[in-house]
């Protein structure tokens, strides 16, 4: 995946506020930006374009931006703008009294209202995921998008919480994806999005059926990864967490090209083989190794482990300790 980098490091410190504020006029939505004029003022930040949508996760010193009346006026893309917040704490004023945000809120507004955001209320320095979002991709009403932007979302819980975690994944793991992945992570994020509003107004109903499925199966695969270590965990017992029937959870997974149960196994072997191969883990029976994954019964484990890995979790364990041994030997 290509980035954009805009590094304040790079200026004169006399240029730097101008700098940012033409950086996010001409690539965000025009703004004011003001800090102090005395400060050492500093912006890291990274773009990802994902189709229509941006992703950027930066890292700044205390500052201000406004988006103005005049502002408005003088452009208005009709964009959304959504910033998790990860370090440091954001004032923020839009249609009502000021109001204070910290790390694993979520932060709204957009291009047609005036607002002004104060990052790093302390005089600390903030970091944040924003996505700008046309307002025309998400698949909701003007009215209803009116009537959550502006205020406080939570990331720390429900789809909230996905979102946050899709969009720290997205910040840490940027060179690992490709111009391929894009479509794929757009379409994820925009359902992300819509889902989070619709949640904000209660009313799941308002997404078309698609964005309902696909966040439902997101919800599902973020439920079996945090119980993968239940050996109790059965298509049967998520469908019931879920309020749906087992044969919807099944329909669910046909994009995947496997059973629910094929894709937990995986998951399971995935765990168990990714602790083998851990140094700090050595210590660890192996037995022990594959309980902590959800695999109750060894024999069956050490069976599974042979039929995808062509060898025994033991055998595994040597080679991958011994190949990170070599590594380090030499450099």
């Amino acid at each position: 995946m290509i980035e954009t980098v805009f590094r304040t490091e790079d200026l004169p410190v006399a240029d730097r506020a101008d700098a940012w504020r033409e950086r996010l006029s001409r690539a965000h939505m025009p703004v004011d930006v003001m800090c102090r004029p005395d400060s050492d003022f500093t912006v890291h930040q990274r773009v990802m374009r994902l189709g229509g949508t941006l992703v950027w996760p930066s890292a700044s010193a205390s500052h201000v931006i406004r988006r103005t009346p005049e502002l408005i006026r003088s452009s208005d893309p009709e964009m959304i703008n959504l910033s998790l917040i990860t370090k440091g704490t954001v004032g923020f004023r839009m249609h009502g009294p000021d109001a204070l945000y910290g790390p694993f809120d979520f932060r709204t507004n957009d291009s047609s209202h005036p607002w002004e955001t104060v990052l790093g209320t302390r005089g600390e320095a903030v970091d944040a995921v924003t996505v700008d979002v046309p307002r025309a991709r998400l698949p909701l009403s003007s009215d209803e998008i009116d009537r959550v932007i502006g205020h406080r979302l939570s990331g720390r819980e429900g789809v909230g919480a996905l979102l946050a975690a899709f969009l720290t994944t997205l910040a840490d793991n940027a060179r690992s994806f490709t111009a391929a992945d894009e479509p794929r992570l757009e379409t994820v994020l925009l359902d992300l999005l819509a889902a989070l509003f619709a949640n904000a107004l209660d009313g799941m109903d308002s997404l078309p059926a698609e964005s309902r499925r696909r966040t439902l199966a997101l919800r599902i695969q973020a439920f079996i990864r945090d119980h993968l270590h239940d050996p109790d965990l059965t298509p049967a017992g998520i469908a019931a967490a879920h309020h749906i029937s087992t044969s919807y959870l099944h329909r669910l997974f046909q994009d995947r090209e496997t059973t629910v149960s094929g894709w937990i196994r995986h998951l399971r072997l995935e765990r168990a083989r990714e602790q083998l191969a851990d140094p700090a883990r050595s210590h660890v029976p192996v037995h022990l190794v594959a309980a902590r994954a959800g695999f109750e019964h060894h024999p069956v484990f050490t069976r599974a482990f042979r039929a995808a890995y062509g060898m025994s979790p033991r055998e595994y364990r040597r080679r991958a300790l011994l190949q990170g041994d070599q590594r380090r030997y030499n450099h």
